[in-house]
């Protein structure tokens, strides 16, 4: 079982959700594949927002938390980043960059 540290980086995250999917028999998945499963939990964090404002979500439905939603989602926005060989932090840092020159008002 791969061990994440405390306080992880981006890095971290990263390094260990290609360790985790590999113990898990997940390596053969396509990034669409990857796309796909993503989209589904974000349409379970909405679900879990939904109950989590009140609004009413269907009678028995299994609804999750909002942090473990976004964490589902975390996992495979690595996951992504991973197959595509994005390293989220230098990513991040770059949109940043080009988000400082925006005008957003």
């Amino acid at each position: 079982m791969p061990e994440l540290r405390s306080r992880p980086t981006l890095a971290d995250l990263q390094m260990y959700v290609r360790e985790l999917e590999a113990e898990r028999g997940f390596t053969a998945q396509t990034p669409v594949e990857k796309c796909l499963l993503m989209g589904e939990e974000v349409g379970e964090l909405f679900k879990a927002v939904r109950k989590a404002e009140g609004i009413a979500i269907e009678p028995g439905a299994r609804v999750g938390g909002i942090g473990e939603e976004l964490s589902d989602i975390l996992i495979f926005l690595c996951s992504i980043a991973n197959r595509y060989g994005v390293d989220l932090e230098q990513a991040f840092r770059a949109k940043e960059e080009i988000n400082k020159t925006r005008r957003w008002a």
